[in-house]
């Protein structure tokens, strides 16, 4: 199992580690890169072409302001894509995540919450959980835990 996660810059480091920690959660390995879609637009296609073949079963893409990056990807692979839209100075992540989700037909990108990046590791366990059963039944148990923790949280309201 192996989810391929890329950032268009280094400054989107801090929230992709945040997908990246959800992943080892799960024991999820992830290949973690920095590719821009416009300033490394070459390295951006071999990466998409050659995914599969290292590997890699689903892929995350992070990427702020003009964020293109998972759909360039997404145009190459066939494998699942995440967008994940970095918060970005100009417009609050408002232009990363329209940049990620406006994708045309035949181009699929599953998008998450601007900085989701929590989410965007979920997913991609969610997807992969469709091969392997393992990892259905640790997320079971991790919305378990999610519940347990908001009854805690609602006990103690209560008291």
């Amino acid at each position: 199992m192996k989810v391929g996660v890329v950032m268009g810059s280094i400054s989107d480091k801090e929230v992709v580690d945040k997908s990246v920690k959800m992943l080892e959660k799960f024991g999820v390995e992830a290949e973690v890169r920095v590719i821009s879609a416009h300033r490394t637009p070459f390295q951006a296609a071999e990466y998409a072409k050659t995914a599969e073949e290292r590997g890699i079963e689903v892929i995350i893409a992070a990427a702020g302001k003009a964020a293109h990056l998972a759909g360039v990807i997404a145009g190459i692979t066939p494998l699942p894509v995440i967008g994940l839209p970095i918060k970005s100075s100009t417009m609050d992540g408002l232009d990363s995540l329209l940049s990620i989700v406006q994708m045309p037909k035949g181009v699929p990108v599953a998008t998450v919450a601007i900085n989701g990046a929590e989410n965007a590791g979920l997913l991609a366990v969610q997807i992969l959980s469709v091969k392997y059963p393992e990892l259905r039944e640790k997320f079971k148990e991790y919305k378990l835990e999610m519940e347990k923790e908001v009854e805690e949280m609602d006990s103690k309201v209560r008291e």
